[in-house]
């Protein structure tokens, strides 16, 4: 596949490129769900192709082709030079990479159990059993699901780097909902959406769907009849660690993504609140908050060897003692910044044009366990398990 890439980017290079990386991806996919009791959905995918980004003045090209073969990979070459040359038509700053050394390598994800060795019929059966489970404790409607995901790929640049990467990624979420008179009520475990990671089918066996169903069975009842959380004007809050991430996701993770706070980029997430000139000065907490945006993590979903532009993975503190010191940025950010790159462009297969995307963004323990915090708080809430994916940053 390194001569599939490599014909990628000498065609783009023969075209006026002055850079260009190419991206060959192979994906295979699973998922299977079930409800009430009855597996109600199972799919299998594959794809491949490959994307070539092109480089010229002061815009990117990008153009991607669902093929394998080097006489396609040439013409998505000529193609995204193509379309920068246009795009460059409009005025601008030329576009600088932040230095780099080539990479040359080769990462796999932690995978102790081959999620493709573990039988369609056994995977049916947990989740059936768990759905099962919680319809046995008060659940109206019942839901169990897992998915897999597979992917190699091969990337080439016109600066020398060569690395190719297998990544698995597997995991699994359950959810009950109960019905009342004038109200449903909906529990889910691990979270919202499930937990899922860089690793094998051993990850599914943790979660012990079947050992949790009772339990958020019997937690979505109650909140039936359970009362109001009071509104106060003022009190101590503790978030659990599920709520706690998705804080961190929308009001930390997506506000330091540099492209999001140069403005080149804007979403259902919004766009950014912070000014690039406030690094190293703005206070975002307390002087016992310490948040690291850390690709290196054994097992994390966001976790990799190396990012779609080649950096090698690793830690980037984002707040230090509560002051703001870093952002997730890719080459051509990160050198308007006049920073290194923080190795997070990643593309979510070989037709999206690789940008700057979350990794590992977490906030790091602090000396106290939750139990300690509860029993020094004399009044005040503990919230966990959010019930909407999404918030206001």
């Amino acid at each position: 596949m390194y001569d599939t890439a490599t014909a990628a980017v000498e065609a783009a290079l023969a075209a006026g490129a002055r850079y260009a990386d190419a991206r060959v991806m192979q994906i295979r996919s699973e998922a299977m769900a079930a409800r009430n009791g009855v597996v109600e959905s199972t799919e299998r995918e594959e794809r491949a192709g490959v994307g070539v980004r092109a480089l010229i003045g002061s815009s990117w090209g990008f153009y991607a082709v669902p093929d394998e073969g080097p006489t396609a990979a040439r013409r998505a070459g000529e193609q995204a030079a193509a379309v920068a040359r246009a795009s460059s038509g409009v005025p601008g700053k030329a576009l600088d990479l932040a230095p780099q050394a080539p990479a040359i390598g080769s990462w796999s994800s932690e995978c102790r159990e081959d999620p493709w060795d573990v039988t369609l019929a056994e995977k049916g059966d947990l989740l059936e059993s768990a759905t099962r489970t919680m319809q046995d404790h008060g659940a109206d409607i019942a839901e169990a699901s897992h998915r897999v995901w597979d992917t190699r790929k091969w990337l080439v640049s016109s600066e020398g780097s060569r690395v190719d990467q297998h990544i698995v990624e597997c995991g699994a979420a359950m959810s009950a909902t109960a019905v009342g008179e004038r109200e449903t009520q909906r529990r889910s475990y691990p979270g919202i959406r499930g937990q899922y990671g860089t690793r094998g089918w051993e990850l599914v066996r943790e979660l012990d769907l079947a050992g949790n169903a009772a339990r958020i069975a019997e937690e979505a009842r109650a909140l039936l009849t359970a009362p109001e959380c009071p509104s106060l004007d003022a009190t101590d809050l503790i978030l659990g660690s599920e709520q706690m991430a998705l804080q961190i996701h929308e009001s930390v993770g997506h506000a330091v993504e540099l492209d999001r706070i140069l403005g080149w980029e804007a979403a259902f997430a919004g766009t950014s609140w912070l000014d690039l000139a406030q690094m190293g000065s703005l206070r975002f907490g307390s002087d016992l908050m310490n948040l690291t945006a850390d690709a290196t993590l054994p097992g994390a979903l966001g976790s990799f060897g190396y990012d779609d532009e080649g950096t090698p993975a690793h830690p980037v503190d984002i707040v230090r003692e509560g002051t703001w010191v870093g952002v997730l940025s890719g080459r051509d950010s990160a050198a308007l910044a006049g920073i290194p790159s923080g190795g997070a462009v990643r593309a979510d297969g070989f037709n999206r044009i690789p940008m700057v995307r979350m990794t590992n963004v977490g906030l790091l323990p602090g000396p106290d366990s939750l139990e300690s915090m509860i029993a020094a708080t004399d009044d005040g809430v503990l919230m966990d398990t959010n019930r909407s994916w999404s918030i206001d940053d």
